[in-house]
Order: C-alpha cells, then structure tokens, then sequence
C-alpha cells in the first residue's frame, strides 16, 4: 500500500483535539482553506466513529472561528468527498472548510452543487 500523506500529519497544525486535527490545505482553493482529518486512518467520513464525528464537527466550529478573525470572509463551502467517483484523491479521510469571500466567483449560486457544473444553475 501507498503511504498515506495525511497519515502522522505533525508539521503545519493549526488545531486540534484527541482524535482530529486541522491544516492549511498545500493547494488551497481561497485564502484560508483548511482540511481537517482524523488522527486515525479512515479511508472517508462513512468510516469515522461518533467521537471522530463529533470531534470533527467540533473543529469545523473552531477552524470557522479562527478563519473568520484571521481572513474575514464573507461564507463558506464545507465538503467532503468519499470515493474517487465523488472526486476523492487521498484516501484518507478529510473534511475542507474553504472560506468564500464577495466576487470570488461571478456566480456562486449553487455553491457545492458545482461539482457537477451543468447542474449547478437551478
């Protein structure tokens, strides 16, 4: 098996708590994008235990606190792939928080409806 990138993540941290962590993603959509993991191997979020669930959505909270008073953006996208169909490339689970901020985009309407783009208008 291929070693996992994401597996013993110890450099960049930027929060924690016992079973997840949180860093700058390496090819961030906007300023600011974060992904947040489990400490523990799971392939995607289906696999997580309640606490991981739990503790991950309790980053989610954080991330978004510390984002707002390190970048102020305007919105969010929060996502999770599972599956390489479903656009998954490291097979590790991972959850993005991608701040959004005002003309970013010339249309955001639809937001995570984008990954299918002739589908995304409505």
């Amino acid at each position: 098996m291929e070693e996992c990138i994401f597996c013993n993540k110890n450099e960049g941290i930027v929060l924690e708590n016992k079973t997840c962590v949180a860093f700058f993603d390496n090819h961030p959509v906007a300023q600011g994008h974060v992904l947040i993991i489990p400490r523990e191997h799971k392939v995607d979020y289906f696999e997580l235990l309640a606490e991981e669930i739990k503790d991950m959505n309790e980053l989610l909270h954080t991330a978004k606190e510390f984002l707002d008073a390190k970048y102020l953006p305007d919105g969010y996208n929060i996502g999770l792939n599972c599956g390489e169909v479903a656009g998954q490339s490291v097979f590790h689970c991972h959850c993005h928080i991608i701040p959004r901020y005002k003309n970013d985009t010339p249309s955001p309407k639809g937001g995570v409806r984008g990954v299918i783009p002739e589908r995304m208008a409505y």
